[in-house]
C-alpha cells in the first residue's frame, strides 16, 4: 500500500467532510472551521494521506489517489497544537495516522518547544498513539466535545532533541 502526503488545499475539503462525518460525527468541524484553518498559512500546517489506488503492472486500476486520512497543526513560537488527526475507519492500524502524526510534529518541533493536544477519553488507540511519540497526559476537560459532550485528555510532548552529540558518546 503506497500512502503519500501533501498539503490540505480547499479542494480537499469534500473529502476532508466526507471522513470528518465518518470519525467524529457528532462533534465535527464545519467546512467554513476548515476553509478558515487553511486561510491561516502562516500558523497553520495541514496534510491529507492519500492511498494511490492504481495497481500494480499485473493488475492496473484506473482512478485519482483516495484521501485515506488528514492532519492538521496549529503552531507558534511559543507553542503548538496538534488540531485534528483522522485516519479512514477501514484503514486503522496500518501506520497511516504514525505517519500523518510525525509529519505534524516534524513541522511543529521546526516552530515550537513544546506541542499540545486533546484527544477523546475514550479513544485509547489514539492515546497510546500519542504516547509512542513522546506525549504524556497533563489534564482532563470534562465536557470538551460538543455537542457529544465526551471528555478530553490534554496530552503535551516537548521537543525532541538530536540524540548524537559531536565528541560525545560512551567509550
Amino acid at each position: 500500500m503506497t500512502v503519500t502526503l501533501r498539503p490540505m488545499t480547499t479542494d480537499d475539503l469534500p473529502g476532508v467532510m466526507r471522513l470528518e462525518e465518518e470519525l467524529f460525527s457528532p462533534d465535527t468541524w464545519t467546512e467554513a472551521m476548515y476553509r478558515d484553518e487553511l486561510s491561516r498559512g502562516d500558523t497553520r500546517y495541514y496534510v491529507v494521506a492519500e492511498f494511490d489506488v492504481s495497481g500494480d503492472e499485473d493488475e492496473p486500476v484506473e482512478g485519482p489517489p483516495v484521501m485515506v486520512g488528514y492532519g492538521g497543526l496549529i503552531a507558534y513560537d511559543d507553542e503548538a497544537h496538534v488540531a485534528t488527526l483522522g485516519v479512514t475507519t477501514a484503514l486503522q492500524g496500518e501506520g497511516i495516522g504514525s505517519l500523518l502524526l510525525d509529519a505534524l510534529l516534524a513541522e511543529a518541533d521546526k516552530r515550537s518547544p513544546v506541542v499540545l493536544l486533546e484527544v477523546r477519553a475514550d479513544n485509547e488507540t489514539a492515546q497510546h498513539l500519542y504516547r509512542r511519540r513522546g506525549f504524556v497526559e497533563i489534564g482532563r476537560r470534562r465536557g470538551y466535545y460538543q455537542p457529544s459532550g465526551a471528555d478530553a485528555v490534554v496530552m503535551k510532548r516537548k521537543r525532541v532533541r538530536a540524540l548524537s552529540r559531536v565528541g560525545g558518546g560512551r567509550g
